[in-house]
């Protein structure tokens, strides 16, 4: 049995919109005392419930969610709400467990989802394909608590079977369905979203986000290291706060170095949004809606935590993940996991010669051979390594 340990700071309540300077225990990896502190709090750091990443691609990081997670602490993440579409739209169903049995490797919580549009659209070629068949056996493991992004808005609209079959599933095991709808507005949003789907994190124009926000949507604010809609759509966290979430959707590797929700909570917070509402957003949010068993600094919650120097610029000073430091002052304290193969490339080095290819069956034009002027039947050069015919 692992003994209490007790830690200090000025507690953020964020649903109180109160700071109080209070002392924490923490015992098995839950909150299990929480009160006043009695010495000089001036210098005390803040602590905050832990930062969540409300829809990414941990493959766009070019990293396996072990060392995905090893950065993302550093920046005071506890948790993803993860699409693995990309790693199955490549290998499938095996790509999926790849990523949730990486992922369990280390203490971080990724919550993964049933990959809704595999391949993403008729048009693609893909490595696999995801059906409905597929969709029910996924939604049925407790590893899997939603279904990822429908991207298929127009099958949506136009009542694909195998796209309501997939969103009728997601139903009737009582999971979150996500959303992809880029500038869809109006009536045709309003049927999108009825047919059960809860988030977008495509807004562009906060326009197109007040429409869905009207239509009970919660909206995502996503700046990653591609598509960025933070400019557009932060102000509306003056009003819609407990309607909008963070996101990356993708995040780089040397950009997941510098920083993560963070640095959206402290750009927020320069515009002069208050700090409880981004808090709600960075927080909060995604907890409530997707049922994540992630702490939020209460009295038996499991300890996931934040200490951060000040509220405006959320310097990381430690990251604590079901009662265990993961991170301080920038080191992450996860170990580097070996990570396995899930499929094979032939890398070996190819010549010239091995893109030789027959011309009508009869002649080979090697595209090693090199023409010059002198050379060449036409008197032009060639390119080195192109072929004449």
């Amino acid at each position: 049995m692992s003994s209490a340990i007790t830690i200090s700071g000025r507690l953020v309540r964020i649903a109180e919109r109160s700071i109080e300077p209070m002392t924490i225990t923490v015992s098995e990896g839950r909150i299990t005392g929480i009160e006043p502190y009695t010495g000089d709090s001036a210098n005390l750091p803040f602590l905050l419930p832990g930062f969540i990443d409300a829809h990414v691609h941990v493959e766009s990081s070019m990293l396996v969610p072990s060392e995905f997670a090893r950065l993302a602490v550093v920046h005071g993440t506890v948790a993803t709400i993860s699409d693995p579409h990309e790693i199955a739209n490549v290998c499938g169903v095996p790509g999926v467990d790849y990523m949730i049995e990486n992922g369990q490797t280390v203490p971080f919580k990724f919550y993964f989802g049933a990959p809704s549009c595999v391949p993403a659209t008729t048009f693609e070629t893909a490595g696999a394909v995801i059906d409905s068949g597929d969709i029910d056996l996924l939604l049925q493991r407790k590893e899997i608590v939603y279904l990822t992004e429908m991207m298929n808005f127009p099958g949506v609209l136009h009542g694909d079977p195998e796209v309501l079959k997939k969103i009728a599933l997601a139903k009737k095991y009582g999971k979150v369905i996500d959303g992809h709808a880029p500038g869809l507005r109006g009536e045709a949003a309003r049927q999108y979203i009825a047919a059960g789907i809860s988030t977008d994190h495509e807004c562009f124009t906060a326009e197109e986000a007040l429409d869905k926000l009207g239509h009970g949507m919660k909206i995502l604010i996503r700046e990653g290291s591609a598509a960025r809609n933070f400019e557009a759509l932060a102000d509306l966290l003056h009003e819609h706060f407990e309607m909008m979430m963070f996101c990356s959707d993708d995040k780089h590797p040397d950009s997941l170095v510098e920083s993560h929700i963070n640095a959206l909570c402290a750009r927020s917070v320069a515009r002069g949004i208050d700090v409880f509402k981004v808090l709600q957003a960075a927080c909060v949010n995604p907890v409530r809606h997707y049922s994540m068993k992630v702490g939020l600094l209460q009295l038996n919650d499991p300890a996931d935590f934040i200490l951060v120097r000040d509220l405006e610029h959320f310097e990381v000073l430690q990251t604590w993940i079901d009662g265990k430091k993961v991170a301080e002052n920038g080191r992450s304290l996860i170990e580097a996991k070996r990570a396995g193969l899930i499929n094979q490339f032939n890398c070996a080095l190819k010549s010239a010669t091995d893109f030789d290819v027959p011309w009508r069956g009869k002649k080979k034009y090697p595209l090693s051979k090199r023409w010059t002027a002198s050379s060449s039947p036409t008197g032009y050069s060639c390119h080195p390594g192109w072929s004449t015919v």
